[in-house]
Order: structure tokens, then C-alpha cells, then sequence
């Protein structure tokens, strides 16, 4: 994934926690991030807060990381279903540029108050901060 093809990028520390037995990265808390990352991508890229992860298509692990390293999650979205997104992610070393994880397909869903998928009505990323939810989720809005 080129640069200039992600949309979404945030930085994390490798800290002793995030290692498994073998003292490399754990993969597990690597998706957790990953999934973190997606949902607030997702939330940014849907205006709502009730973006869930629907699909995560096969994981490549293509290298590892150590303690101390600093890795690079970036995310882009590819396609706007009518209730879902679908994104592609790429993890890697800052310093080195190695590729750590590559994800083909993270898919969103939009859900409504009801829990149920709803049409989130948008077909392109934005840049902005123009989608971003004006209220919490547990806050009752004014029905029109």
C-alpha cells in the first residue's frame, strides 16, 4: 500500500504487554488495534457511532515486530456498500518500512437504533471532519 493510498493512519509503540512467548508482537493484540482503528475509521467515514466489524478477510502475516519498535497502522476505504464499507489495511515498521500485516477487506455495517443495517447514503471518502457524530450514542435525539 503506497502512501499516498492511505487515508487513515495512526502510530503505535510495541511495549513488553503486546508480546507473546516467542518476544515478538502478538498477533492478537495487533487485530485488536487494527479493529479499533477500523471502527473509528468507519464511524468517521459513516457519521454514526453504530458502525460494526461485519467481515475481516484473511489476515497475511508477513513479518514481526520487537519491543520497542514503532508500527504504522494505515487504513483506506475501498468500497461504500449501501449499509457497509469495506476498507484495506497495512500494518508496518515505521523505521524500516517492512510490511508487518496486510488485510485485503475489513467490511463495516451501519445500524440503525434498531441494531438492524441501514443505508448510510454516502459513495466517497472524506477527507473532513464533516461525518463525524454530534452526539453520544446513548443520547435520545428530537424526532422531526
Amino acid at each position: 500500500m503506497e502512501k499516498a493510498d492511505i487515508t487513515f493512519r495512526t502510530r503505535k509503540w510495541i511495549r513488553p504487554e503486546d508480546l507473546n512467548a516467542n518476544g515478538t508482537l502478538f498477533g492478537g493484540s495487533l487485530l485488536k488495534w487494527i479493529d479499533e482503528e477500523a471502527a473509528i475509521y468507519a464511524i468517521l467515514q459513516l457519521g454514526n457511532g453504530r458502525a460494526v466489524t461485519k467481515y475481516i478477510s484473511e489476515i497475511n502475516f508477513v513479518s514481526s515486530a520487537v519491543q520497542g519498535d514503532l508500527v504504522e497502522m494505515g487504513l483506506t476505504a475501498v468500497n461504500f456498500g449501501r449499509t457497509s464499507l469495506t476498507m484495506r489495511a497495512e500494518v508496518r515498521n515505521m523505521i524500516t518500512r517492512q510490511s508487518i500485516l496486510t488485510i485485503d477487506q475489513i467490511v463495516f455495517v451501519n445500524l440503525g437504533e434498531d441494531g438492524r443495517p441501514e443505508p448510510h447514503g454516502y459513495t466517497e471518502i472524506t477527507y473532513d471532519r464533516d461525518r463525524i457524530p454530534t452526539h453520544h450514542l446513548t443520547q435520545v435525539l428530537p424526532q422531526d
